[in-house]
């Protein structure tokens, strides 16, 4: 079976390419090029590539927004599916519904132009609703899971069916879907009636925190590390339970590796300054991780995922 050919037949062959570069759809702005890329902007066509993909047996890949990414200079083998677009409906019993390739903002801006509450904090998240149901995506410590009702998912062999929160087996950054390797198309989330002023009060507050601690003026690819759990680990008196903070008082903070740097603005955070390289990032996420490891005893937990062949 020719994948590409099978995909260009059934969504058009302006939505498949052969060896595509990937690092434009990625806020790192790094990545070599995917073997297969094929573009959809719903979920029906979502599940035709997925469903295409096991009948060749390819290796398959998601790509949402393309943040908390780091895609390899090698590139990534078999089939990626960029899915961006789709659509979002009011439901009945207080509920809002987006498909996977809806930008978070673009459901923020939905939720508020509709007047209604729940989300607007969300305001400024990169990335798609699937990512961030995907990854239990979190703002000022509150994870998205706390307003989703439920997920529309599709299994590996593409079957689909709807589950409710509580079988998400939501975490932090984690749900299910990193286990299953089954894939969100639909997403539910709570919302009541709000002031469309207000709404939008609360958005402008969100960006303006964003903006003002979170190193927004060079691509990265969001937090690098998991915060660790204050009750599994010990650390000094005044020490903070803080992925940032004790990469900042590893010594690290401003630190870098070809084009990419510890950003000085956020020690959580690594930057693209120019020219950057996966194994670059990687090089210097690996020293982070080391010097926090061998100041405080503390094994950071990484939050971006890694795409592709890393040697």
């Amino acid at each position: 079976m020719d994948l590409a050919r099978a995909i260009g037949a059934a969504l058009g062959t302006d939505r498949v390419r052969r060896n595509a570069p990937l690092a434009s759809f990625t806020t790192l702005r790094i990545g070599g090029p995917a073997d297969l890329l094929a573009e959809v902007r719903t979920a029906e066509e979502a599940l035709i590539a997925l469903r295409l993909a096991r009948e060749a047996g390819a290796p398959l890949a998601w790509l949402g927004g393309g943040s908390n990414l780091l895609i390899a200079d090698g590139g990534v083998r078999g089939l990626v599916v960029r899915w961006h677009g789709g659509a979002v409906e009011t439901l009945a019993g207080g509920r809002v519904r987006a498909e996977a390739g809806v930008t978070v903002n673009g459901l923020v801006r939905y939720t508020i132009g509709h007047g209604l509450a729940g989300l607007a904090e969300w305001a400024g998240t990169p990335g798609t609703v699937g990512g961030a149901v995907h990854g239990n995506a979190h703002f000022q410590g509150r994870p998205i899971s706390r307003t989703v009702v439920s997920v529309e998912l599709a299994a590996t062999d593409g079957t689909v069916r709807e589950v409710g929160a509580a079988d998400m087996d939501f975490g932090y950054d984690r749900s299910r879907l990193q286990r299953t390797g089954e894939v969100a198309l639909k997403a539910s989330f709570r919302v009541s009636p709000g002031d469309p002023d207000a709404l939008r009060s609360v958005a402008r507050a969100s960006l303006a925190f964003r903006k003002r601690t979170q190193p927004l003026a060079l691509p990265s690819a969001g937090c690098v590390f998991q915060n660790p759990d204050p009750a599994a680990v010990v650390l000094p008196k005044g020490v903070p339970a803080s992925a940032g903070a004790l990469v900042d008082l590893a010594g690290l903070k401003g630190a870098s590796c070809g084009g990419a740097r510890v950003s000085p603005v956020h020690a959580n955070f690594v930057v693209n300054e120019g020219g950057a390289t996966a194994r670059d990032v990687a090089t210097l996420v690996d020293r982070m991780r080391d010097a926090v490891a061998t100041r405080f005893g503390v094994v950071l937990e990484e939050e971006i995922v890694r795409l592709g062949e890393f040697t």
